[in-house]
């Protein structure tokens, strides 16, 4: 499609091709909108209205969590719909550090019983593996979105801190309760829990605010 007789603004806070996708369908759900090009690698909206529809497309895009030009996206922590999205996320990102951190304390505590390893290293070992994993399976699902080295890219950015507050408190828990690197089963759902509530509101925070964490 030619940009050619079409408006043009500058969106910020898009990271991938899903966001391209909301802030499309938020353009052309404004009625006087006949079409629209959207583009997160340059930040760019180019559509075709009819007069006075450029105040309702950034209206549009403001609402859907985006920021226009020189403007600001109001920001509040009683956003239903953002906090529903940010816990979808956080679940993805739980699931991924789950299975390297959980899997890495089982293997020490039921097959390699006689490693040699304090319950520090099985620990830290634990929370890196955690994290990888979780690069790994955000990496997969962006990669339905995106090539395959910018969908790294993305999940490195988009949830280091994150998961990084996710593996802290799952293993804060397990050495507060068990004495660490052991799984019984009252344990896990509490380390479960505590993993996903401390990095929720950030993620709020990043999607709300900038429109990052693109699942």
């Amino acid at each position: 499609m030619e940009t050619q007789n079409m408006s043009l603004l500058q969106v910020h806070g898009m990271t991938c091709k899903s966001c391209e996708a909301r802030v499309h369908a938020a353009i052309l759900a404004v009625p006087s909108v006949t079409s629209a090009i959207v583009s997160h690698s340059d930040n760019s909206v180019y559509f075709t209205p009819k007069t006075g529809s450029l105040d309702e497309v950034t209206n549009a895009i403001i609402s859907a969590g985006y920021s226009v030009g020189d403007s600001e996206i109001s920001f509040d922590w009683l956003d239903r719909e953002v906090w529903g999205k940010s816990a979808y996320n956080t679940m993805w990102c739980l699931i991924g550090c789950s299975i390297g951190d959980l899997g890495t304390i089982g293997a020490f505590q039921f097959i390699f019983t006689d490693s040699g390893w304090s319950t520090m290293q099985i620990m830290l070992l634990a929370m890196f593996n955690g994290i990888m994993t979780s690069i790994i399976l955000e990496t997969i699902i962006l990669s339905k979105q995106m090539i395959l080295s910018e969908a790294f890219k993305v999940a490195i950015g988009m949830s280091l801190i994150s998961m990084i507050g996710m593996e802290a408190a799952m293993n804060l828990v397990d050495y507060f309760l068990t004495g660490g690197a052991m799984l019984t089963w009252w344990v896990i759902p509490i380390m479960l829990a505590a993993g996903f509530v401390t990095p929720w509101p950030y993620n709020y925070w990043r999607l709300k605010k900038y429109g990052k964490a693109c699942h």
